[in-house]
């Protein structure tokens, strides 16, 4: 999932796409879903062809494959799984996504990647969308779209050290977490990690001693306050802090970065601190695939 280079850890050097010609909202199975016009499909492929050429102009390798018939999340490969070297643990989606499981089994393994599953009594995984490593950590969001049990699982088999973290939920009218109607599960504007932090290095070591500070992105006030101390407690992570403004209204989380070279929105404030770290940064605007929940982060499982 990364190899060192001089004094920095090069990260997402080959990621997986697929496309957008099933993209939709029709199942709303996030608050995303339920905010937007209409869904305009040829502006939502351009703005996904934008991003695999702002990938592949920093020297990260894309491998396309098509995306699963009729799956209206498709295009958000982060989801299908958890991948480390040769090991790939498999997600387990809401409803509206379940076709895409076999689909990303089947992808996965013809990319030469051993895919484990998880226990059959657990049914929520979220995939690198709710578990984002940084060097060893992994950072996985809970209580959402995926179980303590699934992150546990993922980071045991990929050899991770599991940092759980708890995003805030969207309050009903009577004041307590919502259910989103459609999935049945609990509802948050930051349902996938994803989307309240961002990994835009990771620390570098040699002989089990820290060189170099791996670098975070986070919303703090997307996050509960113990999850807010965890981030802020961690050894070898320097911290940028995100506004929620720019956490929601530009995803600016949803980001890939290879360690010097960053892809992410145009949220201005948090790519002028990135830039102030010494990464140089490209900015697109995805308002199509916002509507969907997720940006270029969602749109790409890390395969190395």
């Amino acid at each position: 999932m990364s190899r060192i280079i001089r004094n920095y850890v090069v990260i997402n050097s080959t990621v997986l796409m697929s496309g957008v010609d099933y993209f939709s909202d029709e199942a709303p199975i996030n608050p995303f879903m339920t905010q937007h016009a209409p869904i305009n499909l040829e502006k939502a492929k351009q703005e996904h062809d934008n991003i695999q050429q702002a990938l592949e102009s920093i020297g990260i390798n894309v491998k396309r494959v098509d995306p699963p018939a009729s799956c209206q999340d498709g295009v958000f490969t982060a989801n299908w799984a958890l991948v480390r070297g040769d090991k790939a643990v498999l997600a387990r989606l809401p409803n509206a996504r379940k076709a895409e499981e076999a689909y990303a089994k089947q992808a996965l393994e013809a990319l030469g990647k051993t895919v484990y599953e998880l226990p059959p009594e657990i049914e929520k995984f979220s995939g690198q969308g709710d578990a984002l490593p940084c060097g060893n950590y992994l950072f996985c969001g809970t209580g959402y779209r995926s179980e303590e049990a699934a992150q546990e699982f993922a980071a045991k088999t990929l050899g991770f050290e599991l940092i759980r973290l708890h995003a805030k939920p969207v309050l009903d009218d009577a004041g307590k977490p919502a259910i989103n109607s459609y999935s049945g599960w609990p509802d948050s504007l930051y349902y996938d990690i994803d989307l309240a932090i961002s990994v835009l290095k990771a620390p570098v070591f040699q002989d089990g001693t820290i060189v170099e500070n791996g670098l975070v992105g986070y919303c703090a006030d997307a996050l509960l306050p113990e999850s807010v101390e965890t981030i802020r407690s961690l050894q070898g992570i320097d911290l940028i802090e995100v506004s929620e403004d720019e956490a929601i209204n530009n995803l600016a989380c949803n980001l890939v970065s290879t360690g010097t070279h960053v892809v992410m929105n145009d949220a201005p404030n948090f790519a002028a601190a990135i830039e102030a770290h010494g990464l140089s940064t490209i900015r697109l605007h995805n308002t199509e695939l916002a509507k969907g929940g997720g940006s270029m982060r969602c749109t790409t499982l890390t395969l190395e």
